[in-house]
């Protein structure tokens, strides 16, 4: 009896691990390889996991004779802090490194989880902010339309607060952030300030953008998890219709008062205006991070990896392949670099690589595609660039970790029981020796 009690208690505290993995945006292989690392910590062998979008589900049969030890959890969606997800993925190390011992790693699980937020509310709202100022530099944005980003994301930050406490499904927060900011780059529109009020509505579309989860479920398709990767899908798919949805009902507001948002002009090309561009990527990378609770010590990697894959994003562009084969090279880029450095950011990769491609996701072309649908014209073309886009980006990190893989003896050892490179999880198992 006490025997099988410590199982269920190892198996508890291996599906606590992964729900707060999966919650935080990692993979089904991900959350699959961390749970029997822990399994095996626990020194419970013959553990089979089983990992859906809802619910994890852990089974121990240790002979044919014996009945299956079987544990099921339903996951509790929160929203991502990464604070949390370090937290967790160090304790998970040190149980597989042997420095704690089951009960002490049960204990900190709890205490990481049931703590709380680290971070003020107000200094969260500002990170979005000072996100949306990011992306309105990147996109050649005046002071004032910085201000106007500012404002526009901080006021999306606060329809995404306060409609989850009325039980408000993500559609219609997804819709309710895009229809705010369309509104608002509407009212700038009709003053007379010198600003061009599309690039506020980019910078709301790609701030909603950035917690749609589409590198999550592009990861899970292509490492063989196709139910979670289906069902991450299309929750991806309806918030991101929410965002069009709520962008082309701000952009018909307008329409009806006379207030035109269609004209869409990049800022000119210059070494000047490239490093405001670089700087613009790494600045919202950093506060993207850093408004999803990331500790300080992250956000300047973040923020170098993200003006690496802006650069790059740049330089290939202005060869002529277009931005989709730009932002793929981009993001081969950010997961090659993340994949050989996650050792010397001491943090796991998935906190570096979701921020970093943040100022690449296709805002532009969403809000192009809906502005010319508007005017009555084809802006299907667009709206598919832009599906192409974020596809590229997601496939893209993983087949950087995929080329650099080798390079890693240590995860490649490990990785020959695995489906794909790790983004967050322990990269060795109990019991490995160091070669």
């Amino acid at each position: 009896m006490t025997e099988r009690r410590e199982v269920y208690e190892a198996l508890d505290l291996a599906l606590r691990i992964g729900e707060v993995l999966l919650s935080s945006g990692a993979g089904a292989a991900d959350v699959t390889a961390a749970m029997l690392a822990v399994t095996e910590a626990c020194e419970v062998r013959h553990v089979s996991a089983d990992v859906t979008f809802v619910d994890l589900t852990l089974r121990h049969q240790p002979s044919r004779d014996v009945p299956a030890a079987i544990q099921v959890r339903r996951v509790t969606w929160r929203p991502v802090d990464y604070a949390i997800l370090i937290e967790v993925d160090e304790t998970v190390n040190r149980l597989v490194a042997g420095e704690v011992t089951q009960g002490e790693a049960r204990d900190q699980v709890a205490r990481i989880v049931s703590t709380g937020h680290h971070r003020r509310r107000w200094a969260v709202t500002i990170g979005w902010g000072v996100m949306g100022t990011g992306i309105a530099l990147t996109l050649g944005g005046s002071p004032v339309v910085c201000l106007l980003a500012f404002l526009t994301a901080c006021a999306i930050d606060g329809t995404q607060l306060l409609l989850p406490l009325r039980r408000i499904p993500a559609f219609y927060q997804h819709a309710a952030g895009g229809f705010v900011a369309t509104l608002i780059a509407v009212g700038a529109s009709a003053t007379d300030l010198d600003v061009n009020p599309s690039r506020v509505v980019t910078a709301g579309i790609v701030m909603l953008l950035a917690g749609v989860g589409i590198m999550g479920a592009t990861q899970d398709a292509l490492t063989g998890f196709p139910v979670t990767a289906s069902a991450r899908l299309i929750g991806g798919v309806l918030n991101t219709a929410g965002i069009i949805a709520g962008v082309g009902a701000g952009l018909t507001v307008g329409d009806m008062l006379g207030v035109g948002l269609t004209t869409f002009t990049p800022g000119a090309v210059g070494l000047a205006e490239v490093g405001v561009t670089v700087f613009g990527a790494a600045l919202a990378a950093a506060a993207f991070a850093f408004a999803s609770y990331a500790p300080p010590r992250s956000l300047i990697a973040v923020a170098l990896v993200a003006a690496l894959g802006q650069g790059v994003l740049l330089a290939v562009d202005s060869s002529g392949v277009g931005r989709t084969w730009g932002s793929a090279v981009a993001a081969v880029t950010i997961g090659a670099v993340c994949y050989l450095a996650v050792d010397r950011f001491r943090v796991p990769a998935l906190v570096v690589v979701v921020p970093a491609i943040v100022p690449l996701l296709p805002g532009l072309d969403i809000y192009r595609g809906l502005a010319l649908l508007a005017e009555g014209k084809d802006g299907v073309l667009q709206l598919a660039s832009a599906l192409a886009t974020a596809l590229a980006l997601a496939a893209g990190v993983i087949l950087g970790q995929y080329l650099v893989r080798p390079l890693k003896r240590e995860a490649r050892r490990l990785e020959t029981r695995l489906a794909g490179p790790r983004m967050v999880g322990p990269f060795r198992r109990h019991g490995d020796k160091d070669t």
